[in-house]
């Protein structure tokens, strides 16, 4: 109660107003003799408050970002409130129609101006409206007011300059105070019981900060503070600066920059992984690679020859996870090169993967749309089931591969992948004889033509999973035969439609149709002693059945549901 009456009185006081000093020719000796000086807390408080920037703004009403003249009525300014009706009838137009305030807000108000012109003379307009946002993710408000405004920066002296240097001297710096930090740990303090594990998109810790994998940021050139985040495979290329005379001291060209520091199992913890060395290529300066067969050795740069060997061209890391979102094993395969004196840069690729433990990698041939010269993916989908894939991704969807003597017998079972977008004519001949009989011939050639395991359904996308089973396409089979006792296959045209998905800068290629054809002729029966020479054909046409853009027409925004972890900091 006290306490509370002590906090009443205080703010009374800050309420009621200051009375001015009496002028007078002479101080008064009593209040500068006897009376009490202010103490030093006080003067700090109000040196402090003389420093603070003012309240920020948030009334749009008040906003007026057209008004750059000082005491002075600016032209078309309709928002300008040293502008007096005389002036806005003067007015042709308003410069600034609407003013709001953060575009991310929900809901906010919109100011709105304009001009009557019919009036005599011309009347400024104004409105206050209520303004929604349409888009999905939105502020649904700012409760953080100090994010509103830019806090005064510290000023560099003798006495700081050294920690101001310490703090944002470096590439890359914190730009949140230290307080707000203090504050968010107050308000939530650690518990000791918590388990820590990664989860997706979160940076990959390491023993000294994370693991780093460089990336081109604002022009071609590597940073190195590009953190890999859990679960996110990710490719990079970029260009590195170099020298033969530096290369020893270079670490971003060297094997030990990419595996010295041991990563953290889960976040926050003791347990360390090592980054093994999986394998390691070396390439020459014609571009030929070789893989060394001691992988665990370990190979830094050094001058030969007037070249400088062993310099890191690309780096490609391999981690393996546990459903509880651990790491247990962490490997990089290397590619070393060789540069001469007349190099003044490299380029260099990384690459990071990740893989759950007790699961094999499935091959996908795009992210999401298919990438021309990958191979069709396909499988077979049992009961009750996802859908089953071959590991080998050039064995799931195939087509009869030619031979050299074109003997169709010495074919069977050579195959070669379709691959999308290349359309393919492949086939062979038959040789008969009066001697064969129709129907276990009927049978080998259907067998060579499809091959042992024709898949039941094809992937709409490269990256389609196994588990979602609406994500593909079924293969739609067609048999055209004549009327006859004796039919046998002899072609099969496999009909792959795709269309292009997505925003009109970066489509996506999606299969949304595939059409398998055998066609089937008659055998007649052939003299004894007589021959007959059959030509046995596959074929593979992919289309593209997109609409072509009308004039004037909009493709629809897509929305990426992904969004970083401070997108709304620090709002809620």
């Amino acid at each position: 109660m006290a306490a509370a009456l002590r906090l009443v009185t205080f703010l009374l006081f800050l309420l009621l107003p200051l009375r001015p000093a009496e002028p007078s020719a002479e101080p008064d000796p009593e209040v500068s003799a006897a009376g009490p000086a202010a103490p030093p807390e006080t003067r700090a408080a109000a040196r402090a408050r003389s420093r603070s920037g003012p309240a920020p703004v948030t009334d749009v009403a008040k906003l007026c970002v057209c008004d750059l003249l000082v005491a002075q009525c600016d032209v078309n300014c309709c928002c300008d409130p040293d502008c007096s009706a005389a002036d806005f009838s003067l007015f042709t137009t308003c410069s600034v129609p609407i003013v709001t305030g953060d575009n991310r807000l929900c809901s906010q108000k919109a100011a709105v101006y304009s001009l009557d012109v019919e009036a005599n003379p011309p009347e400024r307009i104004f409105k206050l409206i209520d303004q929604v946002n349409p888009s999905v993710f939105c502020i649904h408000a700012t409760n953080y007011k100090q994010a509103l405004s830019f806090s005064s920066p510290e000023m560099p002296t003798s006495e700081n300059f050294d920690q101001l240097l310490k703090e944002f001297g470096s590439a890359t710096f914190n730009a949140e105070p230290d307080t707000w930090n203090m504050n968010a740990d107050a308000q939530n303090p650690p518990d000791a019981n918590e388990t820590y594990r990664y989860k997706y998109g979160v940076p990959v810790q390491t023993v000294d900060a994370f693991l780093r994998l460089p990336s081109p940021v604002v022009s071609s050139w590597c940073s190195d503070v590009n953190p890999a985040a859990f679960l996110v495979n990710q490719a990079t290329k970029c260009t590195r600066s170099v020298s033969v005379e530096k290369c020893g001291s270079i670490q971003a060209v060297s094997m030990l920059f990419y595996i010295n520091s041991s990563i953290l199992a889960v976040p926050k913890s003791s347990q360390m992984v090592n980054i093994t060395v999986q394998s390691v290529v070396v390439q020459s300066l014609n571009g030929m690679r070789t893989s060394l067969n001691g992988s665990d050795v370990l190979r830094l740069p050094m001058i030969l020859d007037e070249l400088c060997v062993n310099v890191v061209l690309g780096v490609s890391y391999h981690i393996t996870y546990t459903d509880a979102g651990e790491i247990i094993e962490a490997a990089a395969s290397f590619v070393l090169g060789a540069i001469n004196k007349e190099a003044l840069s490299i380029q260099q690729s990384f690459e990071i993967s990740f893989t759950q433990v007790n699961t094999k990698p499935v091959p996908l041939s795009g992210n999401p749309g298919y990438v021309v010269g990958l191979p069709v993916r396909a499988g077979f989908r049992p009961q009750g089931s996802g859908i089953i894939q071959n590991t080998n991704k050039y064995g799931q969807l195939t087509i009869l591969q030619s031979t050299s003597n074109q003997d169709c017998l010495a074919a069977q079972g050579a195959r070669t992948p379709i691959l999308f977008g290349y359309n393919m004519v492949s086939g062979c001949k038959l040789r008969i004889t009066a001697a064969v009989k129709c129907q276990p011939l009927a049978q080998t050639l259907l067998d060579l033509l499809k091959g042992q395991s024709f898949p039941e359904y094809v992937a709409s996308f490269g990256n389609s999973q196994a588990h979602d089973v609406l994500d593909w396409v079924p293969i739609t089979h067609l048999h055209t035969s004549e009327q006859s006792s004796c039919q046998i296959p002899v072609s099969l045209e496999i009909a792959v439609k795709w269309t292009k998905y997505g925003s009109l800068v970066n489509p996506q290629a999606r299969i949304v149709n595939v059409t398998a054809t055998i066609t089937s002729t008659t055998l007649k029966q052939l003299p004894s002693g007589r021959e007959r020479t059959i030509p046995i054909t596959s074929s593979v046409v992919f289309t593209d059945i997109s609409s072509p853009a009308e004039p004037g027409y909009k493709a629809w925004p897509t929305i990426n549901a992904k969004l970083p972890f401070d997108f709304f900091f620090p709002f809620v």
